[in-house]
């Protein structure tokens, strides 16, 4: 078994080195000629690369390897030019640009709602709870370049996320709001007859789907009032490929009594256009459906810029 980390070590600076790391939010653990340190790096990234640290993205810190870092890092924190608020024991030394501005935010929308936020500030605005004592706005502002939507942010693998210090607590904060968006879709269309709620159900569909990494197909069982009996997933697939059995799909809607059937699938290419696999596989499945009286309503194509329907287009 390895050695177990000191959260302190013992070979090291003094004592004022290790608290003016503390005071930063920065945590440093030691374990033979490994340096670790974790906390709030978010803002002092620069000045621990050049300090000689390494992020490593899997424990989530930066690593150094060459020498006991904490005098240097320590050095650099009290050389941080005033204003930049590492020095807070100057009364008179101005508060960095950000200073108040959580509460700012907050009291705008306490007063005037959320409608009115940029993207760029909802997100900055849910980073709050989730990223302590930093300025939000430049990440959220690089996370919606690098992704496009709130939707792709909330979707990002972990994976992709790293290369911006997201940490454990943000990604789940990103899956816990990608799910609350899709079960609110889903309120709006479960237990009601969906054909006369059809934007709220594409809205569902998009929801659930557009944002997707791989091919998924689901199947909206309804009954003989068009009501929402289940909606499932029947396969998952590849990134432009799921596979599809008519046979297991009409099984499935006989056993939940279903009357009609509107299936669903998302394209992770973006583009909803149905394919010519697409156009097939669907008449064999309404082929299936119509020998057992199953109607299909329609098929959609869910891309993260629209949907294409089947119905719309003649191919049903």
């Amino acid at each position: 078994m390895g050695k177990a980390r000191r959260a302190i070590p013992e070979q090291t600076a003094d004592d004022g080195a290790l608290i003016a790391l503390l005071a930063a939010g920065l945590r440093l653990q030691a374990a033979d000629n490994l340096w670790r340190v974790s906390g709030n790096t978010l803002p002092h990234r620069m000045l621990l690369r050049e300090a000689g640290g390494v992020w490593n993205r899997l424990d989530q810190c930066w690593d150094f390897t060459a020498e006991d870092p904490t005098a240097k890092i320590a050095a650099a924190l009290e050389a941080v030019p005033a204003g930049s608020g590492h020095n807070s024991g100057d009364a008179e030394q101005p508060k960095p640009h950000y200073f108040g501005h959580r509460a700012r935010v907050r009291e705008r929308v306490l007063k005037a709602g959320v409608e009115s936020l940029a993207d760029y500030e909802l997100l900055e605005l849910l980073l709050f709870y989730s990223i302590e004592r930093v300025d939000t706005k430049p990440l959220a502002k690089a996370l919606l370049e690098r992704f496009g939507t709130l939707g792709d942010v909330f979707a990002a693998e972990p994976a992709q996320l790293r290369d911006f210090e997201i940490d454990q607590r943000t990604l789940v904060h990103f899956r816990a709001m990608r799910e609350v968006g899709r079960r609110l879709a889903e309120r709006k269309v479960k237990d009601m007859p969906v054909l006369t709620n059809w934007q709220q159900l594409i809205d569902y569909c998009h929801a659930a789907l557009a944002h997707e990494k791989t091919e998924q197909f689901r199947i909206l069982f309804l009954d003989r009032k068009n009501v929402l009996i289940a909606d499932e997933v029947q396969q998952r697939g590849t990134i432009d490929h799921t596979p599809v059995y008519p046979r297991e799909v009409v099984k499935r809607a006989l056993a939940l009594n279903a009357a009609a059937l509107i299936l669903v699938h998302n394209h992770p290419s973006g583009d909803p256009k149905p394919s010519r696999d697409d156009i097939e596989m669907t008449k064999e499945i309404a082929k299936a459906a119509e020998a057992l009286g199953i109607s299909i309503h329609d098929h959609l194509v869910i891309g993260r810029k629209g949907h294409a329907s089947f119905r719309s287009l003649g191919l049903l």
